[in-house]
């Protein structure tokens, strides 16, 4: 069935949780897991609100993103080594998180996407989004969503 499950994360309490089912699946499917970590960051010299911001305090803020990313990263890698789950890790500076987990997907060959939904609605969906929704509509294999 399934052999390579990418796993996203954002490190919320709901991802947690589906990161944890997902390692179970993975077990019981004796599939690998990879695990996704997108963020973005602001733009060097573009005018926020009257204030341009430097390249150094961009760097600052991709460096800090990129240790939150990492350290979610192997707290995934610590439940798969648990569970005797092969486990690989990416952390991904992407514009658009759900296109990261849908290029990453087709990259490293995953057969399905294992996921967290929100649950959001109403305005704070409308506002925030969601990337669960955007996966759902432009993924060419399967995704799971776990509420």
């Amino acid at each position: 069935m399934f052999r390579h499950v990418l796993v996203p994360t954002d490190g919320s309490p709901v991802s947690n949780k589906a990161v944890r089912a997902a390692i179970r699946f993975a077990k019981k499917t004796r599939a690998r897991v990879t695990g996704y970590y997108a963020f973005d960051t602001l733009r060097a010299n573009v005018n926020y609100g009257g204030y341009m911001v430097s390249q150094k305090v961009v760097e600052e803020i991709d460096r800090r993103a990129s240790q939150t990313g990492k350290k979610q990263l192997a707290a995934m890698a610590k439940l798969a080594k648990s569970a005797r789950v092969r486990f690989q890790a990416v952390c991904d500076k992407t514009g658009y998180p759900d296109d990261g987990i849908i290029k990453t997907a087709r990259k490293k060959k995953c057969d399905v996407i294992f996921m967290a939904s929100h649950g959001r609605r109403g305005l704070s969906k409308l506002v925030m989004g969601s990337v669960t929704q955007k996966v759902l509509a432009h993924s060419k294999i399967p995704v799971i969503v776990y509420r």
